[in-house]
């Protein structure tokens, strides 16, 4: 299995980034990962809220492939545990799914479109991150899966 994150728009903190990239090779050792950034959508102060989010749904649509398992980061989504998102992830690969894709939406969300293709919502916390922040959290999160699969000495419980 691949695991995809999807992300509207790029980030410009160049600390994040870096912190981005660390959990990004330390991936490497457990699974196939990629980060794909989609770029914004220009002249979005002419579009209303369910225009942008339509455009940017559309953008995403144009990323998936048929057999790819959709789950939407979303403040509606079920919350997970460190080691219950870890069982999920098992549960993904024992699926013999293709590719899992994880996406965070624009700053409105995500178009009906969007739910309707997805197989799943995931809050990572009642609080609202900045879609920069949600990167490194979802990334660490990944790789703390794994170490929990692994029974390696990263998670603490």
């Amino acid at each position: 299995m691949k695991i995809k994150l999807l992300a509207i728009g790029k980030t410009d903190d160049k600390n994040l980034n870096t912190l981005i990239e660390n959990y990004q090779n330390r991936l490497k050792h457990y699974i196939k990962f990629e980060l794909q950034v989609i770029p914004d959508i220009k002249n979005v102060k002419n579009l209303s809220e369910k225009q942008q989010k339509e455009k940017e749904g559309a953008l995403i649509l144009k990323q998936l492939q048929s057999t790819d398992q959709l789950i939407l980061l979303d403040e509606k989504g079920k919350e997970y545990r460190s080691i219950e998102f870890s069982k999920l992830l098992q549960k993904k690969m024992n699926s013999g799914i293709k590719q899992l894709v994880f996406v965070i939406g624009g700053p409105y969300g995500f178009s009906q479109d969007i739910y309707t293709k997805a197989q799943g919502k995931i809050s990572f916390s009642k609080m609202t991150f900045s879609h920069q922040m949600i990167r490194l959290f979802v990334v660490e999160q990944l790789y703390r899966g794994f170490t929990i699969l692994k029974n390696e000495p990263y998670h603490h419980e």
